[in-house]
């Protein structure tokens, strides 16, 4: 049999659960127990990885020490890693008992979170230990303390061995209708080659560095696009366009996909072609890039475009009608 004790504190000297634990392995190991704690502390770094080190125990001991509010970060982050990485199916097979020592309020509230949370997370409850400690010394001195604490982990040897059973509970049914947190479904394999990933610095900062150089050049595309844009049509215009004498006249034509219109100054042998909202237009005309595609092509002209109502158009008509003298794409 294995027993895994994961510790939460903070392995200060005057720690109580400290005390607690090596009472706990002492009577473990006279009953032929492999004990094998794990300071969570010493391991901050990897958190993610320390589901992974359950899969040859048989049961585990969650131990922390409230010294001013709950459970405290280091245990957290091990159950937050549970959660995401451990193997739900090895999880579900572990007895868990859990040590709260307290020198100050909350230690019933932290034992109970540590239950509900390893029920919830699909584990078997073992029934645990809390005690308030206000001074170390008496309280290791106190025999009869020392005896329930070697009564609480031969409890846990009988459990483990005998594979009691419990009641089923209410936080199961919670974890079944309720906890619904989207996963992806991870082979206990890919768990843990993703708890790896996680806990390596490198690796993390390097995804963070890949993400950022995307983040780059998609940048980099989308204003290679938007001056793709600001130059659509112009150079077509250029080559069709076809000088007037004694005309003048102003076009804004506005494009359903793009920001900005398309502003035309024709005067005499002049020409003015730019993206920008401009003043004092004459003719201001709306259609779609297909169909101005298929006046450049050849395939329409302005004039037919705004007869089929292709194209929209508001001002001086019979500058509108010039349009297909002054461009010719014939």
């Amino acid at each position: 049999m294995k027993v895994n004790i994961y510790y939460g504190g903070r392995g200060l000297l005057d720690d109580p659960t400290l005390y607690v634990l090596n009472k706990m392995e002492e009577v473990l190991r006279e009953l032929r127990v492999t004990v094998d704690r794990i300071n969570i502390y010493e391991h901050k770094n990897e958190i993610a990885t320390l589901p992974q080190t359950m899969k040859e125990a048989d049961g585990i001991i969650l131990a922390t020490t409230i010294e001013w509010l709950g459970i405290g970060g280091y245990m957290q982050q091990f159950l937050d890693a549970c959660w995401l990485y451990g193997d739900k199916e090895k999880i579900q097979t572990t007895y868990m008992q859990p040590i709260v020592m307290s020198t100050t309020y909350g230690e019933r509230e932290g034992e109970m979170t540590l239950a509900n949370a390893w029920e919830i997370l699909g584990g078997l409850p073992c029934p645990g230990l809390c005690g308030y400690v206000e001074d170390l010394v008496s309280f290791e001195m106190n025999k009869d303390y020392t005896v329930i604490i070697e009564k609480k982990a031969e409890n846990l040897y009988r459990t483990i061995s005998q594979k009691m059973k419990s009641l089923p509970n209410s936080n199961l049914a919670v974890r079944q209708s309720v906890l619904r947190t989207p996963q992806m479904e991870l082979t206990p394999q890919e768990s843990e080659q993703l708890s790896k990933y996680v806990s390596d610095d490198s690796y993390v900062k390097k995804q963070k560095e890949d993400i950022q150089e995307l983040a780059s050049m998609f940048k980099d595309m989308l204003g290679k696009v938007s001056q793709e844009e600001d130059v659509a049509y112009i150079d077509q215009l250029r080559n069709a366009f076809v000088p007037q004498q004694d005309f003048h006249a102003r076009y804004l034509f506005m494009f359903a996909d793009k920001k900005k219109p398309l502003f035309i100054e024709v005067k005499d042998e002049d020409l003015t072609i730019q993206y920008g909202q401009e003043e004092n237009i004459d003719i201001y005309a709306k259609l779609t890039p297909e169909v101005m595609d298929g006046v450049i092509a050849g395939r329409m002209t302005f004039q037919r475009a705004f007869m089929t109502g292709e194209m929209t158009a508001k001002g001086n008509f019979k500058i509108l009608r010039m349009l297909d003298t002054v461009f010719n794409f014939a």
